[in-house]
């Protein structure tokens, strides 16, 4: 049986080529959510000499990342060739100087499957990306695998209350699925033990951002990639009269004169651990018990 609110990964590629040129200027909370997960890269000791930017679009965290680890090597990757291609326009000038190793490496491919060495990172950074997977523990096993023994991988990704407010405003409109599905956060936090990472650590926040009206929100989720991907999503564009009633239901949250729009902040980070070795210095290996009964 098809998950109507599946992702559909095709759509997201389309959606995020589409939106290349318009990214940038519309993404107010991709970019503050950048900064706050730079913010708690204060808290770490390690400096690692490679980094993989997983889900990177035009590149907004590129610039800070560099100017924290200057002597870093970065993969920036993404499903959306259109939006890596702006990544360059993120280095300084003298970076692009010819005979200059280049910092950053742009690779188009998917997270669930990357086309990366085992152990070749020491962070993997990943900012409002894990949304759109179709099967996120697979790309957390492949960031897992990507990491070097003793890396961190550190994530923020939206959670289940993300754009409840447009969600309520669909509901009854049609069969379709109008809003993608989030994932929660404690969910997250068991699919990182599930893939062998150690001390993971989960926080949330919610943050509103707020509009004169509905297609103002619409025309933002649209700009920067974000809109619709489920496979039950419509075939064609919505009526005129259910884009009316969206409306109309939307107008039961409005506040102070302003429609709320709800973003539900997942952050994440966990270490892949260093293997274990005994006394001789050769690695343990685990062997559990299973239970057979007569």
């Amino acid at each position: 049986m098809r998950d109507e609110l599946a992702v559909d990964k095709r759509e997201v590629r389309r959606a995020f080529e589409g939106a290349a040129q318009t990214y940038d200027a519309a993404a107010v909370l991709q970019h503050e959510i950048a900064r706050r997960m730079q913010q708690r890269l204060e808290y770490i000791k390690a400096v690692p000499h490679a980094i993989l930017d997983a889900g990177s679009g035009t590149g907004n965290a590129i610039s800070a990342l560099l100017d924290r680890y200057p002597g870093a090597t970065i993969v920036a990757l993404d499903i959306a060739h259109a939006m890596l291609r702006r990544v360059q326009t993120r280095l300084k000038w003298w970076q692009h100087l010819p005979g200059l190793r280049p910092p950053v490496h742009a690779v188009c491919a998917d997270l669930e499957r990357l086309p990366l060495a085992n152990d070749a990172f020491g962070l993997v950074w990943s900012n409002l990306a894990l949304q759109w997977m179709t099967d996120l523990p697979r790309a957390l096993s492949e960031m897992h695998r990507v990491l070097q023994p003793g890396g961190l991988v550190m994530f923020s990704t939206f959670g289940p209350d993300t754009l409840k407010e447009l969600r309520r405003a669909y509901e009854g409109t049609d069969r379709h699925t109008h809003v993608n599905r989030f994932v929660d956060m404690h969910d997250i936090g068991d699919m990182l033990v599930a893939a062998r990472y150690a001390d993971p650590v989960m926080d949330m926040e919610r943050i509103t951002l707020t509009y004169d009206d509905v297609r103002g929100l619409m025309r933002d989720l649209k700009a920067i990639g974000a809109h619709n991907a489920t496979r039950g999503r419509p075939a064609a564009l919505s009526p005129k009269s259910m884009l009316r009633a969206v409306e109309r239901n939307y107008e039961a949250f409005r506040r102070d004169g302003k429609l709320p729009a709800t973003f539900e902040i997942v952050y994440g980070h966990a270490w892949k651990p260093q293997p274990r070795v005994g006394p001789r210095g050769r690695a343990v290996i685990e062997i559990k018990a299973v239970n057979r009964e007569p």
